[in-house]
């Protein structure tokens, strides 16, 4: 962006008040490249921060023609060079694993692990520049967890990887949905989970007393950071009927009360645990603000019901503001043209807004 030689007009020093937001390119077998294409260019991002795209440069064009889009690529390194605007989008590549021309012949919809080692690159070095506050904030496109483990990488997703890059242990996966049609309490509502990326039959293993009370207090933290004065909290059971006095399971008792009643004191609401299926509909209904669920599917299945286009996956925990869509990598629509960026878009918007607001999500004494 240049100045005029009367110095910079109001567009341009508005321009460079948005925060800078860092979007990580994702899977590129994926429809990552597409859906980060098309929100750069959506004048709802554009309007709210500064967009400076993770990723490959190539792959970054390719993308933009899929789109119909004429808007310039550009290099650049190092950071300090960034003056995204106009029709220019900044594309910063700060690895060299793969060379565009490697990434350019990985097939769409495929498992390539030069696709999981590009997108695991990208996504350390956008959170080691957020850590060095060269980025505001970062949204992450989605990679693929069998990628990952076909470059060597033993991680089971975003969430792991940024908690280990940024050195904390007390982390979570919340799914947020803005206040609107989807559900109806005036903060809009967040889930998050005790459990996350494993399966099924180890969740009553994993589950502990204080895990279920950590997550509480990530939830309480992050409503209170967004304008909520007494966040209301429930705590989904595991079992069916919240193990019905014990006979289906013994958890409910054992595990998941004890980590409630810690906060009896405090002067938190937190109720439960409730049966699962009755919480998260009074919950969409507006009668809490946020949830604290068992495990992955408990959680994201009736979210995704009801916000499946609106709802931001945010890590709760980290010392930087990182958001993403809440759907995948779509390898069944990749490189098709069709994919729809309101997800990618509705991140992009939730991480600016954290970011204007100084708001350390999670950041839970």
């Amino acid at each position: 962006m240049t100045a005029s030689s009367n110095g910079p007009s109001q567009s341009e020093i508005d321009f460079m008040d948005r925060p800078r937001i860092a979007l990580t390119m994702g899977d590129v077998a994926g429809i990552g490249p597409e859906v980060v294409a098309r929100a750069c260019k959506d004048p709802r991002v554009q309007a709210c921060c500064r967009p400076i795209v993770v990723g490959d440069p190539e792959i970054l064009r390719r993308a933009m023609r899929l789109i119909g889009s004429q808007a310039k690529v550009r290099p650049f390194d190092p950071l300090s060079e960034v003056e995204s605007g106009g029709d220019q989008l900044d594309c910063w590549n700060p690895v060299a694993t793969a060379s565009g021309a490697e990434l350019a012949s990985v097939a769409a919809g495929s498992l390539d692990p030069r696709a999981g080692r590009a997108a695991y690159d990208w996504l350390v070095a956008a959170t080691q520049a957020a850590l060095g506050h060269a980025f505001d904030a970062i949204v992450t496109a989605p990679l693929n967890k069998a990628a990952l483990h076909l470059a060597g990488l033993d991680y089971p997703g975003h969430t792991e990887i940024l908690a280990a890059e940024c050195g904390v242990c007390r982390y979570a996966m919340m799914l947020y949905v803005p206040p609107g049609e989807a559900v109806r309490s005036p903060h809009g509502l967040g889930v998050a989970h005790v459990t996350l990326h494993t399966s099924i039959a180890s969740v009553p293993k994993l589950l502990t007393t204080d895990g279920v009370a950590e997550k509480i207090g990530l939830v309480h933290d992050f409503l209170f950071r967004i304008g909520v004065d007494r966040p209301r909290i429930g705590v989904t059971a595991l079992n069916p009927h919240a193990g019905e006095e014990g006979l289906f399971g013994d958890e409910e008792q054992r595990i998941i009360r004890p980590a409630i009643d810690r906060f009896a004191g405090e002067g938190w609401s937190v109720k439960g645990p409730i049966p699962a299926d009755a919480l998260l509909r009074r919950a969409i209904g507006g009668e809490f603000d946020g949830v604290v669920a068992m495990y992955h599917d408990q959680g994201h299945i009736p979210i995704k019901l009801v916000a499946r286009d609106t709802a931001v996956n945010i890590t709760l925990g980290l010392p930087i503001v990182r958001t993403s869509p809440s759907h995948g990598t779509a390898f069944d629509i990749a490189w098709k043209g069709i994919a729809s960026p309101e997800g990618m878009i509705e991140a992009i918007r939730m991480a600016s807004l954290l970011a204007r607001t100084k708001s350390a999500v999670g950041t839970s004494n």
